[in-house]
């Protein structure tokens, strides 16, 4: 997750007053992607299965 400016090759998401940048190849592999926030920070749920090797960071799902 990083700040960005959209791009002819993403789509634009407005939820909830933010805007979520996604390019359009990675939203068809990442489908479906879930943002939660918490005062700990974002988490990230996709579709992208990161598989057992990717437990060191506390969740399989924010690893990338």
């Amino acid at each position: 997750m990083a700040l960005d400016e959209p791009k002819e090759t993403d789509d634009v998401f407005d939820i909830d007053g933010f805007k979520y940048i996604v390019d359009k190849e990675f939203l068809i592999k990442a489908t479906p992607i879930k943002v939660d926030f918490s005062e700990m920070g974002f988490k990230l749920d996709s579709g992208i299965d990161f598989g057992a090797g990717c437990s060191g960071c506390g969740s399989t799902s924010t690893c990338g």
